[in-house]
């Protein structure tokens, strides 16, 4: 009977944890629907007219499904400069991502005098906040005539101290060995970043594509302040904009903000997918 007992105490305790673990997924279903239905009301309502935005009790399916919001953003509030400028914006970042790896290599691999030193004085770069170098940027930037130009908004957020920091730690990893292999087999030293350091670094791409895509879409303060012209403006100035003049045209501001929005989540869940399977093959390995 003992021995009865003792072999029925495992199985017990596997589908008590299984219960355990449906209960836990489903009450984060649930949570997780509930945060989502204020985005997904904000994109459908966004196809939505003024009048059923309003009414109340609200709904959630458009009856009379519109593209009016958006018809009225482009043509009449200039939101196709701001999507013009919002779009560059972001293909430098992209570019300054380039070179930020390139940077990282650099202290990774490279021996040269004064590295460690240089190195330091990028990662006390990172201790001083944004708003402490605007002026001292604007002012240089003045000098240059560059300010209210599309240089100007671009140039000081092309490369920065953090994404060094990072392609630097991870690029550390990569064993010297294949490095030089790849240097015996004739490859010079851009043809060995770009073919195999580059698909190595996978997994840390992903993760800085993000971050600078959503920091390049979402410039807001930097592009307020080295532009006075409203052509150079971008979509996050455009839909503050939008929301002083628009106050109460709600249908307007959830068409902006949709617009703001879904690229975001867009690119997330493509280049989470690239982590995903980058973590799985090094699991592998």
């Amino acid at each position: 009977m003992k021995t009865a007992a003792a072999a029925d105490s495992p199985a017990r305790g596997k589908g008590s944890g299984a219960v355990q673990q449906w209960i836990a997924g489903i009450i984060l279903a649930v949570l997780g629907a509930a945060m989502l239905v204020p985005l997904v009301w904000m994109i459908l309502s966004a196809f939505k007219p003024e009048s059923e935005v309003t009414q109340i009790p609200p709904t959630l399916l458009p009856h009379q499904f519109t593209l009016g919001n958006f018809q009225n953003l482009f043509q009449n509030m200039r939101f196709g400069y701001y999507l013009r400028n919002t779009l560059i914006i972001v293909f430098f970042s992209f570019v300054g991502l380039f070179l930020n790896a390139m940077a990282g290599f650099g202290f990774a691999k490279y021996k040269f005098k004064l590295k460690d030193k240089l190195f330091y004085i990028v990662l006390a770069t990172m201790m001083i906040p944004g708003q402490v170098t605007m002026i001292p940027i604007y002012l240089i930037l003045n000098q240059m005539r560059l300010t209210n130009t599309m240089p100007g908004v671009v140039l000081p957020g092309l490369v920065g101290a953090f994404g060094i920091f990072l392609f630097r730690q991870f690029m550390t990893a990569i064993p010297d060995e294949l490095l030089e292999a790849t240097r015996m087999d004739g490859a010079g030293e851009f043809k060995l970043f770009v073919r195999v350091v580059l698909p190595m670094s996978a997994s840390i791409l992903a993760v800085q594509a993000i971050l600078t895509f959503i920091a390049g879409w979402n410039s807001f303060l930097w592009p307020l302040i080295i532009a006075n012209d409203e052509s150079l403006y971008t979509l996050s100035v455009g839909l503050a904009l939008l929301k002083g003049q628009y106050g109460g045209d709600y249908a307007l501001q959830m068409a902006g903000a949709a617009i703001m929005v879904v690229p975001i989540i867009a690119v997330f869940v493509f280049f989470q997918r690239h982590i995903i399977d980058n973590y799985s093959i090094s699991g592998i390995k």
